[in-house]
């Protein structure tokens, strides 16, 4: 999934807003290490919560960093990806019942409201990258925690 050519654009994008990596790191609440080590292929591409943060930052299309990140395609768009997102970005170590998990939370696709407006596509495709991102690393930590007994059982 990995583009070499995400550093570049990434670097593209900020030097067409006239922006140091300093100032993007800033906007977009990530370090400026982070954002060195892509633009010069050091890092892997980033997760879709981070390239929310940039694509927001940086005022560009989020879909078009998408895109350009290798995880959609070019026929791809918000509203298929909410639904196809969880085949993207799963881990290696992710187990047929993790995926299975993964999918149903993203299915369970009730109105998302705030304050008691309902959210716009953006918003909600904004929460559900977010989840995305803390779904499998609460899978990953729970994998490495040993098994304790049910709550109420008099094992000790």
């Amino acid at each position: 999934m990995e583009q070499p050519a995400f550093g570049t654009y990434l670097k593209q994008q900020r030097e067409h807003k006239q922006w140091s990596i300093n100032q993007l790191a800033e906007a977009a609440g990530i370090s400026n290490s982070q954002i060195s080590r892509i633009e010069n292929g050091l890092r892997g591409v980033p997760k879709p919560s981070t390239l929310r943060k940039i694509a927001d930052a940086l005022s560009v299309s989020y879909t078009e960093m998408m895109k350009n990140a290798g995880y959609w395609g070019e026929d791809d768009s918000v509203e298929q990806h909410s639904h196809d997102s969880y085949r993207s970005n799963v881990p290696e170590w992710a187990t047929s019942k993790d995926r299975w998990d993964f999918k149903k939370m993203l299915e369970e696709d009730g109105e998302l409201m705030f304050d008691g407006i309902p959210l716009d596509k953006e918003d909600r495709q904004r929460i559900k990258d977010v989840l995305t991102g803390l779904f499998w690393e609460a899978k990953q930590m729970n994998k490495h925690k040993p098994k304790s007994p049910p709550a109420g059982s008099d094992q000790e």
